[in-house]
């Protein structure tokens, strides 16, 4: 890819953000001649999600803090309010991809092969935050790390929001429950 292609691309992503911001449910506009598909789409704006998160957790881990889950929470919650519309676009949208009017026309095997892209990035992003908050470990089953991470996903969507620079409560932190997050996991 040239720099005038990633430039393109880039100005066509925020225009697809922009647009949606007024309803990011809605079918979204977008340039074909650089996305063929709208899950081709949804899988560069879910990469633009997890470059921003990954380098925020990154810096994040990086002051030493024990509560990795709170950091993690603390990150992923700050991101999706700095970056309303784009959580807004995947959430609205990725799950979605296979029932796309693009999917529908498509020929059954490149509708099967993009449903499996948009879940293996959605499931990658999952095992992602249950490593990265200390929930898992690699030498665990892919498909059990992602199920974890699935699990602590909806937990971070559904807890109260508090303002990401605000201290988490010392009632509860840094105590640990031997097996308490896999019984949360496994319960989900």
């Amino acid at each position: 890819m040239s720099w005038t292609d990633f430039y393109r691309r880039r100005d066509a992503l925020d225009a697809v953000l922009r647009d949606a911001a007024g309803d990011p449910s809605a079918p979204l506009d977008f340039d074909r001649e650089l996305f063929a598909t709208e899950d081709d789409l949804l899988l560069a704006l879910h990469y633009r999600w997890m470059q921003q998160l990954t380098g925020r957790l990154g810096v994040a881990l990086e002051s030493g803090s024990a509560d990795r889950v709170g950091t993690v929470t603390r990150t992923w919650r700050a991101l999706a309010a700095e970056q309303p519309v784009l959580r807004a676009v995947l959430d609205a949208h990725l799950n979605s991809a296979e029932s796309s009017p693009e999917a529908v026309e498509a020929t059954e095997a490149v509708e099967a092969t993009e449903a499996v892209e948009a879940t293996e990035a959605v499931e990658r992003e999952q095992r992602m935050l249950a490593l990265t908050a200390g929930l898992a470990e690699l030498s665990e089953p892919a498909d059990e790390i992602a199920r974890v991470g699935a699990a602590f996903e909806r937990l971070i969507r559904t807890e109260p929001s508090t303002s990401p620079n605000a201290a988490p409560s010392t009632s509860h932190r840094n105590t640990i429950v031997p097996g308490r997050h896999r019984r949360l996991a496994k319960s989900a």
